[in-house]
């Protein structure tokens, strides 16, 4: 095929020079055009039916490889065309992609990046669906993804220039912790930890000592625990962490009383915090997207998307729904909380001036009181079917810890039942999301600005 034949069914995102397209074979590159294909190099790990969105460590590679063919001399004179397969569910990943870059860099709205994706041949894409087994019930569109990559972006929840990918590839292996920055300094995503650590077929169990050094390290300050007591929750407040149960039942949403519990820790903890049930995904990801909702507007399917790229599998079910039901209430209530803040502040300036010893309330007749709650909280002895069957939350967690370490992880990397801690990946001491010096930083990030290629650094990616 020629150029110009190649190029009337692509999608343009940059006149002239970057383009995507759906093709059946694999094109020739020519003296005016490179061609080049995502599909078999970032694969989406999955559970069941789900494939996709792929996570952040593979969005920032994506970004680093196409950043460095726009700079590339040899390249300067060419077309770009990322083209994909018409396997539906690679078009789809691919097409986040691409459509993501032109987000992060190229400072197009979604929508501006959604029109481009569907025009051309390109038309439309398969949506994403849950980890869950049986039938799909919620469709999570390619504009969700892009809309929740954007809040996140305007948020600061991640920022390229900083991006520690060998860190987070590393502690979100089951091997390593299993566990994911939601909100990078508030919210963390975790597996729930065992009674002990140790080995048992084949992967490492972790218990509560193992995570207190890299909690400790982060600031992690309250621990969240929403299944069932598999340990003593005295583990963590002995060892000077605060520890919270909100048990409800794996595979269902959280009943009005956790939710308002859950984001008044959120809201109360002095530092980050941790947030777990059995795997992580479901009732972790549900109260997290919650918080997002009240805390930042996110929209329920840009709180999903978002929460997923950070922590594939996460959200499922009739989950997907109850967020879509919460989301106004949500963003009432994060309405009103921000105008009694700023009247806390205004009051407690005044009583400054006053030089008044009393300090003024911000918790005012929708105010949680979390000593009064607990007594409220649901009951999990009323639901000790959790110990007979294997549940949802089973079921994934022994999906994830089946996958095969990447050959990057060593012996040396992974958590030392003797010890009870997980090490950090032996090629960085930094923490989540940043780089560990200036020199590392330079050496692979890219550039924030998609008007100034010449000034796009080199990174080692290709």
């Amino acid at each position: 095929m020629g150029d110009c034949n190649e190029l009337l069914g692509a999608s343009e995102l940059i006149k002239d020079r970057l383009y995507f397209a759906t093709l059946r074979s694999k094109p020739k590159s020519t003296a005016n055009t490179h061609f080049f294909c995502t599909d078999d190099e970032f694969i989406y790990e999955n559970f069941y039916a789900d494939f996709g969105p792929l996570n952040l460590a593979m969005l920032y590679r994506y970004c680093c490889k196409l950043n460095k063919k726009l700079k590339s001399f040899t390249l300067s004179r060419k077309r770009i065309i990322h083209y994909t397969s018409y396997d539906q569910r690679k078009r789809a990943n691919a097409a986040v992609l691409i459509g993501a870059y032109a987000v992060i860099y190229l400072k197009r709205t979604p929508e501006e990046v959604y029109r481009a994706l569907i025009s051309g041949t390109n038309v439309s894409y398969l949506p994403f669906r849950d980890a869950a087994f049986g039938n799909c019930t919620y469709n999570l569109s390619i504009l969700d993804c892009l809309q929740g990559i954007r809040k996140a972006l305007q948020h600061g929840f991640f920022d390229f220039e900083n991006f520690d990918v060998e860190e987070y590839e590393h502690y979100e292996r089951v091997e390593n912790g299993d566990f994911n920055w939601i909100v990078p300094g508030k919210l963390l995503a975790f597996s729930g930890p065992h009674p002990k650590s140790k080995i048992e077929n084949g992967y490492p169990l972790h218990g509560p000592e193992a995570y207190f050094p890299y909690f400790r390290q982060h600031n992690v300050m309250d621990v969240v625990r929403l299944n069932k007591k598999i340990y003593e929750g005295r583990r963590f407040t002995d060892a000077g962490f605060e520890h919270h149960d909100l048990f409800f039942v794996d595979g269902t949403t959280p009943s009005d009383l956790i939710t308002r519990r859950f984001l008044h820790i959120c809201e109360s903890a002095k530092g980050a915090v941790a947030v777990h049930c059995k795997a992580g995904l479901g009732r972790t990801g549900t109260l997290i997207g919650c918080y997002l909702m009240k805390h930042y507007r996110f929209t329920a399917p840009e709180a999903i998307a978002w929460i997923r790229i950070c922590r594939p599998g996460s959200i499922i079910g009739p989950q997907q729904h109850f967020l879509e039901q919460k989301q106004h209430s949500m963003w009432v209530q994060g309405d009103l909380y921000r105008s009694q803040q700023k009247q806390q502040q205004l009051r407690q300036s005044r009583q400054q001036e006053r030089n008044m010893s009393c300090l003024i309330s911000s918790m005012d007749d929708i105010s949680i009181d979390s000593a009064s709650l607990k007594t409220q909280s649901v009951d999990e002895n009323e639901f000790r079917e959790e110990d007979m069957i294997q549940t949802q939350g089973d079921k994934l967690l022994a999906l994830k810890g089946q996958r095969h370490p990447r050959p990057s992880i060593t012996a040396n990397s992974v958590i030392n039942p003797a010890q009870s801690t997980i090490s950090p990946p032996k090629s960085s001491n930094a923490p989540l999301f940043h780089s560990s010096s200036p020199a590392r930083r330079l050496a692979r990030s890219p550039s924030s600005s998609a008007g100034n290629l010449k000034r796009w650094v080199d990174v080692t990616l290709m």
